[in-house]
């Protein structure tokens, strides 16, 4: 709190230095992730942003100044989840999440509170089933119409990328033995050739499109709930992968509510109406909301099989996953980004779907006129798997490989079995694209993980589950150094949306985002990092959560 009386020795010396602070924070331990000044003591804000970095900032203290005694505490700069779903973790906030739910009954019963209380005609939705919580078993429409015979339900895998229908849900869709699987989806069937309930990717809008769609203030009121959210676990900019009209509309009324307590960068969700309307608008940016980036999508997820490889999964000899855009159609998006001046990113999961967008990519750069080294700064997103020769293209076309170490913790659980030995050699390989030259940036992919980014900061450094687990970590020669783990979470998240010179790292000049924590991640035990809170979350010099 700022005291009554401010010595004078402290204005005239605010005054000879010509600048005053808004807010100065002393007596803290800084990470300020700025290689030419790794650790200070003090920070002095002003009009946003720092003027000063270092250890000792009364000389910046005059009588409006806010002064933080952070009593030792170590400060971060803002964490940035390069690759999130803002919506997604907001309607997840107020919906059934089933990330722990051990049987397919247990989840169905579960709803049925919910449904006994609304009519036939209500939906009932919710997301984050696993079956690698029971036995690898997938369900089906059997153990939803059990309970849930009336009403129909959808549910989405954790990966987003597979659904779980009732056959309420199938018959309002009509899917029936007959239907054929979309391009880029699959409808699972049973030995006698009928449906299951569980829809692949694009099979998925099969069913979806019959869900009420969200209107605009609920979109907004989702959006707020999830930014408010990240506030408090310390997250301030986040990359929105892929978003439409409705969430576009929606952040644009809440910046100008002043109402974000988060900086947004987004990304346009895939081809169409939007995208070409957006592209001839140009990129827009700005402190709170940026739009200069497509998203698309070219395979599914490994954990519903639909993640494209070369060669077939070693649990399921039948399947090689599913490519859902061409080489030519990635191509064709990215030589129209290149010609708008917008950024590229693509979800890749499998070796075959990121082979085949890395060759997408060399084929538009060669088209534009575009050799090796480049600032265009193209992403992919996850590259989960890759071939071993296909690192170095990562930094050949300097293609950032945006991950997310959180998935592979989570993952790991089947890894072996779903990939083999061979291939497990280039997943997960965060270390492998640094030494290829190539950038990284991190994030969760909430709400498919959980959005804490203390949680993905220990993945990184340990790789090993919340209980110590495996002893060394998994594929242990990918751990990133603590340091290397936490720019990976903000100087290299900034560099992944052109914003290395605003944000990303406590450094004069750059916006004045920064965290409190309640204990210094740096140097404590690695259990003990699990249990961090944030103190106080600060964006552009303003608090915007304060622990209660």
């Amino acid at each position: 709190m700022l005291p009554i009386l401010v010595p004078l020795a402290l204005v005239f010396g605010a005054l000879a230095y010509g600048q005053v602070a808004d807010l100065v924070v002393e007596n803290a331990l800084i990470y300020t992730v700025d290689a030419k000044k790794p650790k200070a003591l003090a920070l002095a804000v002003k009009d946003g942003k720092f003027i000063y970095v270092g250890d000792k900032a009364t000389a910046f203290i005059g009588p409006s100044t806010q002064r933080i005694d952070a009593k030792g505490a170590a400060i971060i700069p803002g964490m940035i989840d390069s690759h999130t779903h803002l919506r997604g973790l907001g309607d997840l906030l107020t919906s059934n999440d089933f990330r722990r739910f051990k049987s397919p009954g247990e989840i169905a019963l579960s709803l049925k509170q919910k449904a006994d209380s609304a009519a036939n005609t209500t939906w009932i939705t919710g997301r984050n089933w696993d079956q690698a919580n029971w036995g690898d078993r997938m369900p089906g429409k059997a153990d939803l119409d059990a309970v849930l015979p009336n009403h129909p339900v959808f549910l989405r895998r954790v990966d987003g990328h597979a659904g779980w229908a009732n056959s309420r849900a199938l018959a309002i869709a009509r899917v029936t033995r007959d239907t054929p699987d979309p391009p880029g989806g699959q409808i699972l069937k049973d030995a006698k050739g009928e449906p299951t309930g569980i829809l692949v990717d694009r099979a998925m809008a099969l069913v979806t499109k019959h869900i009420p769609p969200a209107t605009p203030a609920m979109v907004e009121a989702s959006l707020a709930r999830a930014a408010q959210e990240c506030a408090r676990l310390g997250i301030t900019g986040i990359h929105d992968a892929g978003i439409g009209r409705l969430e576009v509309e929606a952040y644009r009324r809440l910046v100008a509510k002043k109402a974000l307590p988060v900086r947004a960068y987004a990304m346009v969700g895939g081809t169409g109406e939007l995208w070409d309307e957006v592209r001839k608008q140009g990129p827009v940016t700005g402190d709170h909301f940026s739009l200069r980036a497509i998203k698309l999508v070219s395979d599914g997820a490994m954990g519903s099989r639909g993640a494209a490889f070369w060669q077939p999964y070693s649990d399921d000899k039948s399947n090689s996953g599913l490519l859902i855009l061409s080489k030519e159609q990635i191509a064709e998006a990215s030589k129209q980004a290149l010609d708008a001046g917008f950024q590229v990113a693509v979800h890749a999961i499998g070796d075959k779907a990121n082979s085949t967008v890395l060759e997408a990519f060399a084929e538009a750069f060669k088209a534009k006129g575009i050799t090796g080294k480049n600032d265009k700064r193209f992403r992919i997103e996850h590259a989960q798997v890759i071939r071993l020769p296909d690192f170095a293209l990562f930094g050949q076309y300097d293609v950032i490989a945006s991950i997310q170490s959180t998935h592979a913790t989570s993952d790991m659980r089947w890894a072996a079995q779903r990939l083999g030995p061979d291939r497990l050699q280039g997943a997960w390989a965060t270390n492998r694209f640094l030494k290829a030259g190539a950038r990284i940036a991190n994030g969760s992919d909430f709400p498919v993980e959980d959005p804490n980014p203390i949680w993905g900061f220990y993945a990184a450094f340990t790789r090993q589950d919340h209980q110590g687990n495996p002893p060394g970590g998994f594929l242990p020669d990918q751990v990133l150094s603590r340091e290397r783990a936490l720019q990976s979470f903000t100087l290299d998240g900034a560099y992944a949306s052109f914003e290395e010179n605003l944000k990303g790292s406590i450094t004069v000049g750059k916006l004045a985002d920064f965290v409190m924590l309640d204990r210094d991640i740096m140097s404590v035990a690695p259990k003990e990092v699990i249990g961090a809170k944030v103190k106080l979350t600060v964006l552009g010099g303003e608090v915007v959560y304060r622990l209660p």
